[in-house]
C-alpha cells in the first residue's frame, strides 16, 4: 500500500515539474499543487534518517555540483592553524564543524542533565541598549555570544551549567502532564560578567528549506504582519528589520529564533565566524578581537570565499521531506481542529514564492512551511528578557513546522523550542502563551483523543 501511495506522488511530482518547465513567468493554480508536497517541485520523497539532507531533485548538474563541494565543507571538521586542511578554528568557538550542531541538517538537542556540557546550542549574550543599526550591545570582553571552548593556549569564556525543574499539572479531563523548565548559569567566567548581562540559549534549529523560505517575496511576509492587532483576533505578527552587513543597509529578518539574520549567507558566515571562530569576507575580524584569547595572526579571512559560498548554497538547496500521511482521517481532523485552535494564524500553512533570478529552482512555487516569518509574543514562560533588533525579550520568530515528525527519526530525540524545554510536541504546545494562550486553553478543553488528533496532525508533517 505504501508503495501504491508513493508512486501516485512520484507522479504529482512529474506533473507539476512538466507544468512549471512549460510556464516559466506564470504561477501555477491552486489545483496543480497538493499539500503531500511540502517543499513544493522541491520535495524529497525520503522518510529515513537521512531524509533532511538531500539536494532539491530539481536541479542543475551545475548546481548539483555547488550543492556537492558546499556539502562536504558542511561536514568537515576544522582545527586551530596553522594546518594543511581545514584551519582557522578558535582560538574560541562552539563546535568544531557545522554538521556538530546541524546533526543530519536537522536539530540539536540541549543538554540531558547538568553533568552534560552544551554541544548542539549556544548561548547569545548582551547588556541593555542598541548598538548603531539597532542591534544588541555587546557584553565588554565576551562580544554576544559566548565560547564555551577554546583551543589549546587558550581560555574559554566560560562554562554552562543547565538545570531543570518540573511541575506537574492536569487537564480539565484529569489526564496529569509535567512541564519543565531549564536554568542556564554561566560558571567560571575568564573574568567577571557585568551584573546586567542578559543571555538567551539557542538551540541549533533544522537547516532544510531555507533556500525557499528566502524566496519568498517580503511583500508576501507582510500580508500576515497584523502588529497592532487591527483585526482583534488577539494575534499581531510584526516583522524584525536587521541590519544586512553586505548591503550595507537594513533588511527584513528571516532567520534565526528571532529572525535576526536576513539572509542564509550573513547566517552562514556569522555560524563560521561565532561558532568556530573562523574569519570570512562577510566577518572578516576574530570573534576574539579585543579579548586576552586574540592569536594576532596575520590570516584573516581564515576561510576561502568559494567554500563560504558553497555552504551557503548547500542549505540553500536543501530539499523538505514529502508528508505522510497526509490523507488519513484523524490527520485531516487534527488538521481542522488546528485550524479552529488559531494554530494557523502563525504557522500559516502556505505561501508561494517568488522570483529568483539566481536560482529559478526556488521561483514560483506554492509551499508548505507552516510558519508566517513573523514574531509574536509567546508569554512570559517563554521569556528571555532579551531583545534583538526589534524582536523584543518576549517575542520569538514562528518556527516552521515541516519535517517535524521525522526530528526522532533524524536527530534521535523529541526536544522542541528554542532551548530545547519541550521533551515532546504536546509539551511545545502547552510552553506557549501570549498571543497563542486562547490556543493552548482551546487543546487544553479538547477530549484525549483530539488532542492526540493534532499530534498526529503534527507528526504527519
Amino acid at each position: 500500500m505504501k508503495t501504491n501511495k508513493f508512486s501516485i506522488l512520484a507522479g504529482i511530482v512529474t506533473v507539476v515539474a512538466l507544468l512549471h518547465s512549460c510556464r516559466k513567468a506564470e504561477l501555477l493554480s491552486e489545483s496543480d499543487w497538493n499539500e503531500w508536497l511540502s517543499g513544493g517541485k522541491q520535495t524529497l520523497f525520503d522518510e529515513s534518517a537521512r531524509a533532511f539532507s538531500s539536494m532539491f531533485p530539481d536541479m542543475s548538474p551545475a548546481n548539483q555540483s555547488i550543492h556537492g563541494m558546499g556539502d562536504k565543507a558542511f561536514s568537515a571538521t576544522h582545527v586551530s592553524a596553522p594546518a594543511p586542511i581545514n584551519p582557522g578554528l578558535g582560538p574560541i568557538f562552539n563546535n568544531v564543524s557545522c554538521s556538530s550542531c546541524h546533526i543530519a541538517d536537522g536539530r540539536g538537542r540541549p543538554p540531558l542533565n547538568a553533568s552534560e556540557p552544551i554541544s548542539a546550542m549556544l548561548i547569545r549574550l548582551s547588556i541593555p541598549g542598541v548598538g548603531a543599526h539597532g542591534e544588541p550591545l555587546n557584553v565588554p570582553g565576551f562580544g554576544t555570544q559566548l565560547q564555551q571552548r577554546a583551543i589549546t593556549g587558550s581560555v574559554k569564556e566560560a562554562d554552562v551549567l543547565v538545570t531543570y525543574t518540573n511541575q506537574n499539572y492536569s487537564f480539565p479531563d484529569g489526564e496529569t502532564y509535567s512541564l519543565r523548565s531549564p536554568h542556564f548559569q554561566l560558571t567560571n567566567p575568564y573574568m567577571a560578567l557585568p551584573s546586567n548581562v542578559m543571555i538567551s540559549p539557542r538551540m541549533a534549529p533544522p537547516v532544510f528549506g531555507l533556500g525557499l523560505l528566502e524566496a519568498v517575496d517580503e511583500s508576501t511576509i507582510l500580508t500576515y504582519a497584523d502588529e497592532n492587532d487591527a483585526n482583534g483576533d488577539g494575534i499581531s505578527g510584526k516583522p524584525n528589520y536587521v541590519w544586512d552587513v553586505l548591503s550595507n543597509s537594513t533588511q527584513l529578518g528571516r532567520f534565526g529564533w528571532k529572525a535576526n539574520n536576513p539572509t542564509i549567507l550573513q547566517q552562514s558566515a556569522g555560524a563560521y565566524n561565532e561558532d568556530m571562530g573562523i574569519t570570512n569576507y562577510v566577518f572578516p575580524t576574530e570573534s576574539s578581537h579585543g579579548q586576552i584569547q586574540y592569536d594576532n595572526r596575520n590570516d584573516d579571512p581564515e576561510l576561502p570565499d568559494s567554500v563560504l559560498r558553497s555552504v551557503s548554497f548547500y542549505v540553500q538547496t536543501l530539499a523538505v521531506p514529502v508528508r505522510r500521511n497526509a490523507s488519513d482521517p484523524e490527520v485531516l481532523h487534527g488538521k481542522e481542529l488546528f485550524t479552529k485552535a488559531s494554530c494557523a494564524s502563525c504557522h500559516r500553512p502556505s505561501m508561494v514564492t517568488g522570483v529568483h533570478v539566481e536560482l529559478p529552482e526556488v521561483s514560483n512555487t506554492r509551499i508548505f512551511p507552516y510558519t508566517d516569518l513573523l514574531l509574536h509574543d509567546m508569554g512570559e514562560g517563554l521569556a528571555d528578557h532579551r531583545p534583538d533588533f526589534e524582536a523584543d525579550g518576549r517575542e520569538w520568530r514562528t518556527p516552521p513546522l515541516w519535517g517535524i515528525g521525522l526530528t526522532q527519526k533524524v536527530n534521535g530525540h523529541n526536544f522542541f523550542l528554542h532551548d530545547g524545554r519541550a521533551r515532546s510536541l504536546e509539551e511545545a504546545i502547552l510552553w506557549h502563551g501570549g498571543e497563542a494562550e486562547n490556543s493552548v486553553q482551546y487543546y487544553k478543553n479538547l477530549s484525549k483523543s483530539d488532542r492526540q488528533a493534532i499530534l498526529k496532525f503534527l507528526q504527519s508533517l
